[in-house]
């Protein structure tokens, strides 16, 4: 891996200046990267991230409702993205946490934890997000939700965690901000429950081999299309 997040502000600069777009099924400009893959080694790479929001939207994600208006609750509206996404009912397919965490779609979160745990070389660690049949769900009852991350996975090597983000699509703007808190987020937890769990058993048995502690790694950030809407090229210019 050689492109970090300096690069793709680059690459967006130069497609600018260049006016190389393509344009979405609104009608609007965008500045395209396929099949992007870089280290996310900066929280964002256009704009700036807003904290507050961020940390409703990881509270929504820690609680599993589907439903919007439960990301502010009466305090305001939702975003209009996610607004556009809802049905009239304001439900949604791309609650993060419902699909990492829920016995519904197994569990996936613990499930990842215990597959590094018995095989720390593990390359099998995946929380898989989307799934075939998002082709009759994204639009049921109105809906607009076709969910924008693929899947993510674990890797543990010379006792750090990595993990690598892989997203169908991806606004630089808002999206990667985001989802890039979301994705640090798993990665912090992942770290503090393996910590926690390995003092544990290091002190509650004798074995030869004691679990050894980790740290954080890379986040790898692969993207099918990453892109900018015209209403923020000022940002990247």
């Amino acid at each position: 891996m050689t492109m970090k997040v300096s690069d793709v502000r680059e690459y967006f600069k130069s497609e600018l200046a260049a006016e190389r777009f393509t344009t979405d099924k609104t009608g609007a400009k965008t500045i395209e990267m396929l099949g992007a893959s870089f280290i996310a080694d900066e929280e964002s790479i256009f704009g700036k991230p807003a904290p507050k929001y961020i940390q409703a939207e990881l509270d929504w994600y820690e609680s599993q409702s589907t439903n919007i208006n439960d990301i502010h609750g009466d305090e305001k509206e939702p975003p209009q993205a996610w607004q556009y996404s809802a049905n009239d009912a304001g439900e949604i397919n791309s609650n993060y946490g419902h699909i990492v965490y829920s016995d519904k779609y197994f569990n996936q979160f613990n499930k990842a934890f215990a597959e590094l745990w018995r095989n720390p070389d593990s390359r099998r660690a995946q929380m898989v997000y989307n799934r075939p049949s998002i082709w009759v769900e994204f639009n049921e009852n109105g809906k607009s939700d076709f969910i924008c991350t693929n899947a993510q996975t674990f890797y543990i090597r010379d006792n750090k965690l990595h993990m690598v983000s892989q997203m169908r699509s991806n606004d630089v703007v808002f999206g990667y901000k985001n989802d890039y808190a979301w994705a640090q987020y798993l990665m912090d937890k992942f770290v503090t429950e393996w910590n926690n769990a390995a003092n544990e058993f290091n002190v509650s048995t004798t074995v030869p081999d004691p679990i050894q502690t980790i740290t954080k790694g890379d986040l790898i950030w692969q993207v099918m299309n990453l892109h900018v809407y015209d209403r923020h090229f000022n940002l990247v210019d």
